[in-house]
């Protein structure tokens, strides 16, 4: 079982590097990290964080955010918000973007792929035949190396996609096996990919109409949170649309956003 010490440089470890807060966590943490530590022949918490200290940009620190984070995500997750980005953000992009024809979307908790590829399934319906005349690719980011290359694999168990209309189904997946289906490459190519961790400064050159931030909030203490926003909202075209999870609710007094309804804000 992990000591109180053990389990402190684990906690401080983690909130400097990341942002997350695991504080009150030690069940969850010893439940995630014991096997993987008898597994690896670690002789115990403190050998192993001893290596991750020494090289925070090695794989054992990638493999520390790997085991510790939860990535439970499926397809049509909190659907609403997809509905709400078809029937009243796409149009205003659409009408606002006509020049550009550029849409600039951030997943910023991609996890395996399932809502990147939601949204780029979305965006592909709407634009319809106009699709090809403009520039709907998706950023999907996570801290998460091992989550990212799950989703860059975009291969699904036939009971992940079942709640997908089966339009999509058809059209965006091909059946692998029994149990398997891999997105198409035409699919594919609407995502780029990319680890990153939203505690480091934002790396982007153009602003996004849209951010998908759900469920991750969770993970952060009032100030780390806060900071995030503010840096969301400077990234955010005016009028631009930020998408939280279903159960979280964002603290208005310390930024500028707009309350739109449930989980959706505006710029």
């Amino acid at each position: 079982m992990i000591t109180e010490q053990e389990f402190h440089r684990i906690v401080v470890y983690v909130k400097q590097k990341y942002g997350i807060d695991l504080n009150g966590k030690q069940i969850l943490v010893n439940g995630r990290m014991e096997n993987y530590l008898l597994r690896n022949g670690y002789s115990g918490y403190d050998e192993y964080m001893t290596k991750v200290e020494k090289n925070p940009k090695g794989e054992e620190a990638r493999n520390l955010i790997n085991v510790l984070t939860t990535n439970h995500t499926y397809f049509m997750r909190e659907f609403e918000h997809m509905d709400f980005m078809r029937k009243v953000v796409l149009p205003q992009i659409k009408a606002k973007e006509a020049g550009k024809r550029d849409v600039r979307i951030w997943s910023a908790a991609s996890s395996t792929g399932e809502e990147p590829y939601t949204i780029a399934m979305v965006l592909k319906d709407f634009f319809g035949l106009d699709h090809k005349m403009w520039d709907t690719r998706v950023l999907a980011t996570d801290l998460s190396t091992k989550v990212l290359e799950q989703a860059q694999r975009g291969k699904y168990l036939k009971e992940q996609i079942d709640p997908l209309p089966e339009g999509w189904k058809r059209r965006f997946f091909k059946r692998v096996n029994e149990l398997e289906y891999q997105v198409t490459p035409e699919l594919k190519q609407e995502l780029i990919f990319r680890q990153f961790n939203l505690m480091n400064p934002f790396p982007f050159r153009k602003k996004f109409h849209v951010v998908f931030m759900r469920n991750v909030m969770i993970y952060f203490d009032d100030n780390t949170k806060l900071q995030l926003l503010r840096k969301v909202y400077d990234y955010l075209e005016p009028g631009g649309y930020l998408f939280v999870g279903t159960t979280e609710s964002i603290d208005r007094k310390g930024t500028n956003f707009q309350y739109v309804e449930p989980s959706i804000y505006r710029k």
